[in-house]
């Protein structure tokens, strides 16, 4: 059994009862043939991609049926063709993956989203975030001069992926370390920090 799929543009000047007609007619041109419709897809007003005789807009059908044989398909192609009423229309044999995506679609399986169950969601609770690190208590002048020079980063709401990233202190920048001058001021500290010692014994 082959299926096929015949989609066409009706001209939306036409009344809706005219266009109705025009979409019946097709199908029932099909079924004296001996095709089975499998599906009827009256996709209505749209936009096209570019004017067809000075329309701007068009009246889509999608037509999927079966049969055993493709020999009504030239009389059907130029029953369109001939037909005024008819902007573009466009025939295509359907492979198995085209037809299970058709049936697919009909049952609501591609194209909608599933709707949420009436249930109302259970919130979870955010687990608790530990507390920080307690700050060393002597720290050296480069120390010092890092902490003042980064900006402080804005609170972010910690999660336990994330906990462990955010404790994690950044290793000194290597350019702070290379400035001129650092060095005196590590070993007056130094100094004064040995006389400080001595000074308390």
């Amino acid at each position: 059994m082959n299926h096929y799929e015949v989609t066409f543009i009706v001209d939306p000047v036409l009344s809706g009862d005219e266009i109705k007609a025009t979409a019946q007619t097709y199908v029932d041109q099909l079924t004296n043939v001996g095709c089975t419709i499998v599906h009827v897809d009256e996709m209505g007003l749209r936009q096209l991609a570019y004017p067809i005789n000075r329309r701007s807009s068009g009246i889509y059908y999608c037509v999927e049926f079966s049969n055993e044989n493709g020999e009504f398909m030239d009389n059907l192609e130029l029953s369109l063709r001939r037909d005024e009423r008819i902007m573009r229309f466009l025939t295509v044999r359907l492979d198995k993956y085209g037809v299970k995506y058709n049936e697919d679609k009909r049952n609501g399986l591609i194209g909608k989203r599933k709707k949420k169950s009436a249930e109302p969601a259970k919130e979870e609770t955010p687990a608790p975030a530990p507390a920080p690190k307690a700050a060393p208590v002597k720290e050296s002048p480069a120390e010092v001069v890092e902490a003042a020079e980064e900006p402080a980063a804005p609170a972010a709401p910690a999660t336990p992926d994330v906990v462990e990233e955010n404790m994690e202190t950044p290793p000194p920048a290597p350019e702070l370390m290379d400035e001129p001058g650092l060095e005196d001021q590590d070993e007056a500290v130094a100094e004064a920090d040995e006389e400080e010692k001595e000074n308390l014994d």
